[in-house]
């Protein structure tokens, strides 16, 4: 390892032992593999410990998104897809370990290259690249989204009509003056730290959403409110698959924990993804519950924006993305230069700065193409999250086994892969069509019922008018 800093011209995991006769790029780390620091490579921890970091690597930003991946499925199917994701992803977290068992190496980068050379390598880079980039995209959504509602709320009819509540100026304003010269810092391994307070803002949002339960009880649930089964359910998949993505962490956990046997690593996933996943159905229940068939891509974007509860829990939120922007940029950043460049190479000032620069603006732009967090989280989940977690895994396993393709001990990896590739393709031809028919959301609008309501002491009243 040429240095324990995490910065842009150092390796941030020894290199396997595979590794060297292949080239210099080969080790490409993702988000938490590259803002480690020199401490995280040595330290062991405990089992508890340990699933501590899994379950703040997997519960982020997406889970705002559950509620309204249990709409597009059906509550009920959805539901169960929320469980089965689980289960799923969790195995495909023990095969991506197994796979950098059997290639002798331990970063994910590394076991795709070892069992399918370099054009399997270079498919991974390209899904690395875009799987923080579009999140970037969605983060600028989310910011654009929160910060002008709460904007509208210190300023009132002052600020109405005015270019501070802009969507897109507000993006551009969050993104010149905190995003971005967050994310030209060089070594972001301080930034890294703030994850556990991320995690802590996550449960007081969940934590406001129970309390504001009882004040949208008048809020009539829609005709299909309890429906089985949605057409729907492959966007939803997608959605599930970004929320509870962690591949990208799997052998920095893995390396972390102390005496990793095989046995002691499937208690922390299985611990993990089960806490998870009771997170995941609390805030996707509940939000669902709340606004049936008005729940929105972005749940926040539910709420009134005269609720001074939700708009703390919205700047709260604001505050998690913002903090969380400059990892995801790193990580664009780091693979981009490993695409292009040597990795030994010292990157010169004036092309950090263009890459970075280059890489906000980008997502400023798209980003100000929809307002819909929904189509960014089903984009990303269907064509970069499944196969991430869902494809590359269990054919990497496969591949490297070198049994016969359907040998009782392929059974599995086959049906995981096979459900990442329906996933997939079901997903995205879904999400073209409902683009095509110009289906869309009402983020930045005020909700009807809000219009129909009072707001005394941040509770709601309903009014005669019926909802």
């Amino acid at each position: 390892m040429t240095s324990n800093k995490a910065s842009e011209d150092s390796y941030i995991l020894g290199r396997s032992q595979t590794q060297s006769t292949f080239s210099e790029t080969s080790s490409i780390g993702d988000t938490k593999q590259l803002v480690t620091d020199e401490k995280q490579d040595q330290e062991q921890s405990s089992i508890p410990m340990t699933s501590i970091n899994m379950i703040n690597s997997i519960v982020g930003s997406g889970v705002i998104g559950i509620p309204y991946a249990l709409k597009q499925s059906g509550f009920l199917f959805g539901t169960f897809l929320l469980i089965l994701v689980a289960v799923i992803t969790d195995y495909s977290i023990l095969l991506l370990v197994q796979g950098g068992k059997l290639s002798n190496t331990d970063t994910y980068q590394d076991v795709v290259l070892v069992a399918f050379g370099r054009p399997g390598f270079y498919l991974l880079t390209v899904l690395q690249f875009l799987y923080p980039f579009i999140a970037m995209i969605s983060y600028q959504v989310i910011i654009g989204d929160t910060i002008t509602k709460c904007f509208l709320r210190v300023g009132g009819d002052y600020l109405e009509g005015t270019v501070l509540v802009n969507r897109h100026f507000c993006i551009f304003l969050t993104t010149l003056v905190v995003t971005l010269p967050l994310s030209l810092y060089r070594d972001v391994a301080k930034l890294s730290k703030w994850a556990f307070l991320a995690m802590i803002l996550i449960v007081f949002i969940i934590v406001c959403i129970c309390i504001r339960i009882p004040d949208f009880s008048e809020v009539r649930a829609t005709a299909d409110a309890w429906s089985l089964f949605d057409y729907n359910f492959a966007q939803s998949i997608g959605i599930m698959t970004f929320a509870y993505m962690c591949h990208h962490n799997t052998f920095l956990i893995h390396q972390s924990l102390e005496n990793p046997t095989e046995k002691r690593f499937q208690i922390v996933t299985h611990f993990s993804f089960l806490f998870s996943l009771l997170i995941m159905l609390l805030i996707g229940v509940l939000g669902y519950v709340t606004f049936t068939g008005y729940t929105q891509g972005d749940l926040l974007e539910n709420y009134c924006r005269t609720d001074d509860l939700m708009n703390v829990a919205r700047l709260c939120f604001a505050v998690t993305i913002m903090l969380t922007y400059p990892l995801e940029c790193f990580v664009v950043r780091h693979v981009f230069e490993n695409a292009f460049f040597a990795v030994t190479e010292k990157v010169p000032m004036w092309r950090h700065l263009t890459v970075t620069i280059s890489v906000a603006a980008a997502t400023v732009l798209i980003s100000m193409t929809t307002d819909c967090l929904g189509i960014v989280l089903t984009f990303n989940g269907v064509v970069v999250a499944c196969p991430l977690a869902f494809i590359i895994p269990p054919l990497c396993v496969m591949k490297l086994r070198q049994d016969p393709v359907l040998s009782k001990e392929n059974i599995f990896p086959i049906l995981v892969a096979t459900f990442g590739i329906l996933a997939s393709l079901i997903g995205l031809i879904v999400a073209v069509y409902n683009l095509t028919k110009g289906i869309e959301c009402s983020h930045g609008k005020e909700m009807f019922y809000c219009l129909t309501a009072s707001r005394i002491n941040g509770s709601m009243l309903a009014s005669n008018t019926t909802l």
